[in-house]
């Protein structure tokens, strides 16, 4: 199947977060072309303020966090980091609306979130 950035290529935004997707322990084929620009659009402020990089892989850490379940996560990025990015996902719980709780919808709604984490969200009560 052709994907849409194999017709144009990848821009440099996109090839950053694929690196930072990778690097927290997910392959990039493995997040679809529509949730990376999604994910890109909901961190362009952050990437503003803090550096894309910086942004980008806080952003891939949630969501590989998502995608893998703590205990895959843990294993490609350690007990520390798998604490961190839990405690971001119970404070986007109580939040509702905090850009950790977009990329959790976002992740939910594409179908690419395991349901270990999606049993944490209970949607009808927010």
């Amino acid at each position: 199947m052709l994907r849409i950035f194999d017709l144009f290529g990848q821009s440099a935004a996109m090839n950053a977060l694929d690196e930072a997707v990778r690097a927290a322990g997910v392959h990039p084929l493995l997040v679809p072309d529509a949730v990376k620009v999604a994910l890109m659009r909901l961190n362009k402020e952050a990437a503003a303020a803090r550096g894309r990089d910086a942004a980008f892989g806080d952003a891939a850490q949630l969501l590989a966090y998502c995608m893998l379940g703590r205990a895959p996560f843990i294993e490609s990025n350690g007990i520390a980091a798998a604490d961190r990015v839990e405690r971001r996902v119970e404070a986007a719980i109580d939040a509702g609306d905090s850009a950790d709780a977009k990329l959790i919808l976002l992740a939910m709604h594409s179908g690419v979130i395991v349901s270990e984490i999606a049993d944490l969200i209970d949607i009808e009560d927010r």
